[in-house]
């Protein structure tokens, strides 16, 4: 690990914040689009 200095806690701190970002953005792509084809599957289903 690269010597971060006196901002260590700061800088690892930002790493762990934006990798929370990224998981939950694809978190939440995957659940939309477990939702979208679940819809269209509803709508094929009905024939509208």
């Amino acid at each position: 690990m690269p010597d971060l200095g006196r901002y260590a806690a700061e800088v690892l701190a930002s790493y762990g914040v934006s990798l929370v970002l990224l998981v939950g953005l694809v978190w939440a792509s995957y659940a939309r689009s477990a939702r979208v084809a679940r819809e269209l599957r509803e709508v094929e289903r009905d024939g509208r």
